[in-house]
């Protein structure tokens, strides 16, 4: 495909079907969140679940290069298996580290395309094991992102609050 309208839409496509599908199984560690990428996008990118070789940003927002993503994903997720993976926490704590988690995988941004819908497909699945299931349908896609964009500047706590939100109407 060479107009990017044309790619947007078929990723789209591609996504909401595979989304459909059920998630590839894992422990919710480095590998199976890979396969949840390579699951959801490996119809549209040949290097779909691969880490980006590429610096990429946004207005206001540099990503990890990409020298450090692997570091950087080994630490995030080793941290959140010492945390047994957000299991038996409170809705409140549960909220904290899930907003964690997620501010510091948005700032690493380890692939080119696809970050914030694998970065939700994976937290709805680590939500729901956790005992804290989320209900994506009531997610305001521009308060959310919102949320994320404060968090990537230090501010966890519209974060924290938007799943709050999410959990209670799980």
């Amino acid at each position: 495909m060479r107009e990017p309208e044309d790619l947007e839409q078929y990723e789209a496509m591609s996504f909401a079907l595979r989304a459909l599908q059920p998630l590839p199984a894992g422990r919710f560690g480095l590998s199976h969140y890979r396969a949840i990428h390579r699951h959801l996008f490996g119809d549209v990118y040949r290097w779909a679940g691969r880490f980006r070789t590429v610096r990429i940003s946004k207005p206001g927002a540099a990503f990890c290069f990409p020298e450090h993503i692997d570091a950087q994903m080994r630490e995030l997720f080793e941290r959140l298996r010492r945390g047994n993976r957000l299991r038996g926490l409170d809705r409140e704590a549960f909220a904290a580290e899930a907003a964690a988690f997620l501010a510091w995988l948005n700032h690493i941004h380890p692939f080119r395309e696809g970050n914030g819908r694998t970065q939700m497909t994976f937290m709805a699945a680590l939500a729901a094991q956790a005992g804290h299931p989320l209900n994506l349908e009531v997610l305001e896609e521009a308060r959310f992102l919102d949320a994320m964009i404060q968090s990537f500047h230090g501010d966890e706590a519209p974060l924290r609050g938007q799943l709050l939100a999410l959990i209670d109407h799980g």
